[in-house]
């Protein structure tokens, strides 16, 4: 099992900064890819940007440049920085994680960000 726990989120105003933060903790293999997925009310789950152990990183083309996402593997944390932020940005996040060797994916909780305009 592998257990994820963000936290950063919160309310921020248009062309605001934040910084998501994903610790995962448990039985996590060396090669995996974590990432970020954001679900806005009605709709449905959607990719925000991911990035594999070795640092390869793939976002989602409505991100523009505004979204940066990076890890630290020593500590099994992975961020989101978030900037120009925009209202429909609101939505909740949720880290992720997937490992091939032993085909497992997890998702934490969630954490809203809600962008006022």
């Amino acid at each position: 099992q592998v257990q994820l726990v963000e936290s950063g989120g919160g309310l921020v105003q248009a062309g605001g900064s934040l910084r998501l933060s994903c610790v995962a903790s448990g039985s996590i293999f060396s090669i995996n890819t974590m990432g970020w997925y954001r679900q806005a009310p009605g709709k449905q789950r959607e990719l925000v940007a991911t990035i594999t152990n070795a640092g390869s990183t793939r976002y989602a083309n409505s991100m523009n440049g505004r979204f940066t996402i990076s890890r630290d593997n020593a500590e099994n944390t992975v961020y989101l920085q978030m900037r120009s932020l925009k209202p429909e940005d609101t939505a909740v996040y949720y880290c992720h994680y997937s490992d091939y060797e032993a085909g497992r994916d997890y998702w934490g909780q969630g954490t809203q960000v809600t962008v006022s305009s």
